[in-house]
């Protein structure tokens, strides 16, 4: 276990965060917003690897895991540097988030983790709750400026909820308050949907993909997958038994790939256009496709809200995504 990861704060900045005074503070800076008056002194986040001493009122955040940054944006929060999981260009922010940025952030890396870059942009606070959860580079970070990485007990990469990113997150920036607020929200609507769907409940369902000509499933664990159990439906076993752990998707042969087959079957592209599952003889002979229970999510802006798994992206493919799903089990 990796317990404080204080050594890169100033020695003053240090101070305050162990006060741990209650003192009221009109807070955000440049960020806008106010912080809770709880964190008005600075505040000690548990992650995955321990315990992380984050300073009040952080001005300079680099959101470097997957919807870190749309979730700090929720937050009132403006990053200095974003990364841009989904491959969306400009601001890395995808049209289904409502806010926007004064100042476009630094786009760093997803993948490849440049330190360089990140520590040029002299952060004061590191984000990093969705990711591959590897603790060297954790360290790394960690050298730079405190780093908040996945809640503890995620198990698996980039396996953090919506509900736990948008928690950890607010604890981070002060702003408890308005992360309870969004996570309540999101739940509420959630909610509306699931009794307005009754369909999906005891129905199984296979989420796939198709990237570079491989078949992938995912399994619980998996933001996606989570989001449709969520909703009362239930990950197929054909799938769910072939997970590995840690992981959380699978590779499918043409040999298996029926396990696809579900009550609904949902699949999206990654990198192409739709008619790679559409005009591809295998998945169109799933008992699933013939009987026009498989969902494709050609749009990419929908695939990408659905895969965002934050705030924003849920609320959008609680929208926009849920009606497709409902369709065929209504029929």
């Amino acid at each position: 276990m990796h317990i404080s990861r204080s050594a890169v704060l100033p020695a003053a900045a240090l101070a305050l965060a162990l006060t741990f005074t209650a003192c009221s503070s009109d807070g955000g800076g440049s960020n806008g917003g106010s912080a809770d008056s709880a964190e008005a002194a600075g505040v000690v986040v548990t992650d995955m690897f321990g315990d992380v001493e984050v300073p009040a009122n952080p001005q300079r955040v680099v959101a470097l895991g997957w919807s870190d940054a749309e979730t700090a944006l929720a937050l009132g929060v403006q990053p200095v540097g974003a990364s841009d999981w989904l491959g969306v260009g400009g601001n890395g922010l995808g049209p289904w988030v409502e806010e926007s940025y004064d100042t476009d952030p630094t786009i760093l890396g997803t993948y490849d983790v440049d330190m360089e870059s990140i520590a040029a942009l002299a952060p004061d606070l590191i984000l990093w709750t969705r990711s591959t959860n590897d603790e060297a580079v954790y360290d790394d970070l960690s050298e730079i400026a405190p780093t908040v990485a996945a809640p503890p007990g995620t198990d698996i990469a980039y396996g953090t909820t919506w509900a736990d990113q948008t928690e950890i997150v607010a604890q981070a920036l002060g702003r408890v308050e308005q992360g309870t607020q969004l996570i309540d929200d999101t739940q509420s609507l959630l909610a509306d949907t699931v009794a307005a769907n009754p369909e999906f409940a005891d129905k199984t369902v296979a989420v796939g993909t198709l990237y570079s000509g491989q078949i992938g499933a995912y399994v619980r664990g998996d933001t996606r997958v989570d989001f449709l159990e969520s909703l009362g439906l239930t990950n197929t076993p054909t799938i769910q038994n072939l997970a590995e752990p840690g992981k959380f998707n699978i590779e499918l042969s043409e040999e298996n790939i029926a396990a696809l087959d579900a009550d609904l079957t949902v699949m999206f592209p990654i990198g192409t256009g739709p008619e790679v599952i559409t005009d591809n003889p295998s998945i169109q002979g799933l008992p699933s496709a013939r009987d026009g229970r498989l969902v494709v999510l050609g749009d990419q802006n929908l695939s990408n809200a659905f895969s965002a798994a934050s705030v924003a992206g849920t609320r959008y493919a609680l929208e926009n995504a849920v009606p497709l799903f409902a369709t065929p089990l209504k029929s």
